[in-house]
């Protein structure tokens, strides 16, 4: 999904970019006021691969996993394979294994692993010394998915919401999606029939308080294949699909092709990959989405009142087909490096603009008016 766009304008930095290696340690966190061990697995950027091994010299973001019923942290290690190497802490908290799974202990868990992490960055004996940047997301697949709404409840320490395929929990992860405000990413997979995103992720979507949200649904996606192979899930999720129109491989492909630059937009602050990210939500042909952003006073809904162009590749003139509700506003085309090479107001639902002049090369489209902004690619 990373397109030409990004490539053009980042691959000078790529080139340069740290590509960490893979640390692992075990960490018995103590919760007095619970009385509870909570065990975690940690991953981490290191110059070196193995265990105990030394943080690599830098500050990084937390991510805080919460793992699906009767899933153990090793099924999880497309996640921590992607993204350590780009520079995260990943921590897997193991408890609530059983057959009777307590919800609302394992979203407190994830909540307490996330707060011990960055008291880590203050202890001189610890392999997080001076490693821990302020920054901390929550994820979780399934039950995990769900408790990780129980976990940012009212949460003001983390900085981003993110899950896959989220089950709804007892106490209530709908009810607990009303009290979180922060950036929240929900993916769904459009063929799970485990945890259906019509009573499942689509009210956690719809009842949560953040006026920055974004629901993508994976085309012939499942339930299990956010995650690496697993008995547990796969048993389970064999009674109602036993085969679907995706492999393991393409969704997770997907998957992080968006959670990649959602992560370095919400925790690196990288501007560019939000734009990224949403100029990919509407291109991607393997997905169907939602979204709410309302950051800066614009009212993204781009699956419902999307803009077309063509023809794509151009020669002479575009032509621009507007939502009949949504007629007047102004658009822009500018280079991949961002300079701005036209820009005019529109007034009505089909027209059509000159660009016979442009050299050949990849331009972005952009229409706004008082409450939408719409972009796209198109090749001249």
């Amino acid at each position: 999904m990373r397109n030409l766009l990004y490539l053009i304008l980042f691959l000078p930095l790529l080139s340069i970019a740290q590509s960490y290696n893979i640390g692992h340690t075990t960490v018995t966190f103590i919760d007095d006021t619970r009385a509870r061990s909570v065990v975690t697995e940690i991953y981490y950027p290191s110059d070196e691969t193995g265990e105990d091994v030394a943080a690599s010299n830098g500050s990084y973001p937390v991510i805080v996993f919460g793992h699906g019923f009767l899933i153990g942290w090793e099924s999880y290690s497309n996640f921590w394979s992607e993204l350590v190497p780009n520079g995260y802490i990943l921590c897997f908290p193991t408890t609530e294994m059983g057959l009777s799974p307590d919800h609302e202990a394992l979203g407190e868990d994830l909540k307490f692993v996330a707060e011990k992490m960055h008291e880590f960055d203050y202890d001189s004996s610890s392999i997080f010394f001076n490693s821990i940047m302020p920054k901390t997301a929550i994820m979780g697949h399934s039950m995990g998915g769900g408790a990780s709404f129980l976990s940012s409840s009212f949460n003001t320490s983390i900085n981003t919401l993110i899950n896959f395929a989220a089950a709804e929990t007892t106490p209530s992860a709908i009810l607990a999606a009303t009290n979180v405000n922060i950036p929240t990413l929900i993916f769904s997979g459009e063929d799970d029939c485990v945890a259906p995103a019509l009573t499942n992720q689509v009210p956690m979507y719809d009842a949560l308080n953040s006026s920055r949200k974004t629901l993508i649904s994976i085309k012939n996606g499942g339930h299990c294949y956010f995650a690496n192979d697993n008995f547990a899930c796969n048993f389970g999720e064999s009674f109602c699909n036993s085969e679907l129109n995706i492999d393991r491989e393409q969704q997770q492909n997907v998957t992080f092709d968006f959670l990649n630059l959602w992560l370095d937009y919400t925790l690196y602050n990288y501007e560019y990959a939000l734009d990224e990210f949403n100029d990919s939500l509407q291109s991607s042909i393997r997905i169907n989405f939602q979204q709410l952003w309302e950051s800066v006073g614009i009212n993204q809904d781009l699956e419902l009142e999307r803009f077309k162009i063509f023809p794509n590749p151009v020669i002479d003139k575009l032509n621009i087909d507007l939502p009949q509700d949504n007629c007047n506003g102004y658009y822009s085309i500018s280079t991949v490096f961002g300079q701005i090479v036209q820009q005019n107001e529109i007034q009505n639902c089909s027209s059509s603009v000159n660009v016979s002049y442009l050299p050949k090369g990849v331009y972005l489209f952009k229409y706004s008016n008082q409450d939408r902004l719409q972009s796209t690619l198109f090749i001249k």
